[in-house]
């Protein structure tokens, strides 16, 4: 019998006999060739080292017991108890393809996200959209506070933020708190004394208005993803339906915050003769890419969730693990860095027991909270189309010119459509002809009815870089129509989402448009820490400089 090779030997004690030697006979001959080819070039620097790895891939020993315990995941067992849950609920509707309009629109698993009573205008003309979409007819919920005076000129309208409902103050119909409860009120800065106070949720929402939740009269079943395409300025025009209906010819001033306050500022491009007062807080006059990259990676998180089914998940089990990751990181954007190091710093919520991979640290619970808490409250394509009008938004010149164009094309091809039916079935109307007839669709190019300042001309020079002190041109043409209308611009310093120089460049460009009637605040960072939601929460400063610019 040939000798083992004393090296070969040497490398063999470091196993234990019981588990270092293969089973399989083939397996000890190839690794034994293997070895006594090493052995025999003891001078090949590669030989050895082929040989070092070879003696070094066998199997761990398995000795019937791990060697740490198994970490438990209890944010995970919870995502998959409340789908069983919703499971089990979805089992006792009907399909969602069923083209039945008299399904209740709540039907399924999903919730209703309904936020309490409400009014309801029902628009049956069609509304034709930015990029060429038809709502053939749609509702508004919508809530009010004060009385209308004689003369309907105390009108403020209210927009909401993106997630927000109508319901902004207690009513009798529905006493919970509103989402700016302390801000209107008597004596409040919208103070229901003086004003009458609209608001309503917006068009693609999902607490009572017309959104992909809703039923299409062109068939019966949900829009889902067959919603078209929205913009601000849609959402703007489908409120002013709601004011023609209500008798309000013109507003004491339009209002609102983040999302809102892009809304105040397009309600006053639009019908610039409609709006005395413009208040635009936390709000921009064009999207980002800060603020465009986390809503896309907000939306993205959200489709990425098997459950949400290309938007078709009515009466299924909806993708609220998505809605809660969506949620989780919009809430970052939300909040500011100086206030969480004050709020929880590097705190564990339980420093006795180990680190674990589910929330840990303060500031996870705090977001793990807030996702739990929404994410079966909104609807989940309400918030992919809602948030995709946000990032679309831009008051610059050059898009308003692109968007009318666009409108006039659609038109012109609606008009068409209405007179190739009509030739068909005379004496007919289409909802798309109706669409295209609407006055307030602003469907033709604008004529520049203002006479431009040397300082508006347009320029060859480089646009602006974000955060300069000059705003673009095409900025500053853009918000022209508001040169006559007295505007509030409040930004907060510790606002991550809508930075502190996006107000400036709103402030800058009215006043270089030629108003003289800009009031430009901004909140430092010593001053408030809430960063955007700030708006929401001090009623001393952002509702003290609202207060004061409404009186």
């Amino acid at each position: 019998m040939r000798a083992t090779p004393r090296s070969l030997v040497a490398s063999l004690r470091q196993f234990p006999p019981s588990t270092s030697r293969p089973t399989s006979r083939h397996a000890c001959t190839s690794r034994l060739a293997t070895s006594s080819r090493a052995v025999s070039s003891p001078r090949s620097p590669a030989a050895s080292s082929h040989a070092s790895r070879s003696l070094h891939t066998y199997h761990p020993r398995h000795s019937g017991a791990a060697s740490n315990p198994a970490m438990a995941f209890p944010c995970l067992d919870a995502l998959e108890t409340r789908s069983a849950n919703l499971s089990a609920s979805a089992a006792s509707f009907p399909s969602s393809s069923s083209s039945s309009s008299s399904r209740p629109s709540g039907a399924g698993p999903e919730p209703s996200y309904t936020a309490g009573a409400t009014q309801d205008y029902h628009c049956t003309q069609p509304l034709l959209l930015d990029w060429g979409g038809i709502l053939p007819e749609f509702h508004i919920a919508y809530e009010t506070w004060g009385t209308l005076n004689a003369d309907r000129s105390n009108a403020i309208l209210l927009h909401t933020g993106l997630s927000a409902s109508s319901h902004a103050h207690s009513t009798e119909a529905n006493p919970s708190p509103g989402w700016w409860e302390k801000f209107i009120g008597p004596g409040r800065p919208l103070d229901t004394n003086r004003f009458f106070v609209v608001c309503t949720n917006v068009i693609g929402g999902c607490y009572g208005s017309t959104g992909p939740g809703s039923i299409d009269p062109g068939n019966g079943e949900r829009y889902a993803t067959r919603f078209p395409i929205l913009t601000m300025d849609d959402m703007v025009r489908a409120q002013f339906r709601l004011l023609d209906h209500l008798n309000i010819d013109q507003l004491y001033a339009s209002v609102g915050s983040s999302m809102g306050g892009m809304q105040s500022l397009a309600a006053g491009v639009l019908f610039p003769n409609r709006v005395r007062r413009i208040a635009s807080i936390s709000g921009c006059a064009r999207s980002h890419p800060y603020s465009i990259a986390m809503r896309h990676t907000q939306r993205q998180v959200l489709m990425m969730d098997p459950n949400w089914n290309r938007g078709f998940y009515y009466g299924r089990v909806p993708p609220h693990a998505g809605m809660k990751l969506a949620r989780e990181i919009a809430t970052v954007t939300y909040r500011s860095g100086p206030e969480w190091e004050q709020r929880f710093g590097r705190r564990r919520a339980d420093p006795s027991k180990p680190p674990a991979l589910c929330p840990d640290f303060l500031i996870e619970t705090y977001l793990d909270h807030a996702g739990e808490k929404w994410c079966l409250t909104y609807d989940p394509n309400s918030l992919l189309y809602v948030s995709k009008a946000m990032d679309l938004f831009d008051l610059g010149i050059e898009n308003q010119r692109a968007t009318a164009s666009r409108r006039a094309a659609r038109q012109e091809q609606l008009l068409k459509q209405q007179q190739q039916q009509q030739e068909q079935t005379p004496g007919t109307t289409t909802t798309a002809a109706a669409a295209a007839a609407d006055p307030t669709c602003s469907l033709t190019l604008p004529s520049e009815p203002y006479q431009e300042q040397p300082s508006s001309q347009i320029s060859d020079a480089p646009a602006s870089p974000p955060g300069s002190s000059r705003p673009p041109e095409d900025l500053i043409r853009g918000l022209a129509p508001l040169r006559e209308i007295p505007t509030l611009v409040m930004g907060v310093a510790s606002d991550i989402l809508f930075p502190a120089w996006q107000q400036r460049e709103i402030a800058e460009a009215l006043r270089l448009g030629g108003n003289r009637n800009v009031t430009h605040m901004e909140l430092s960072e010593e001053t408030s820490l809430f960063g955007h939601d700030t708006f929401l929460l001090d009623l001393d400063h952002v509702g003290g400089n609202l207060r004061m610019f409404l009186s």
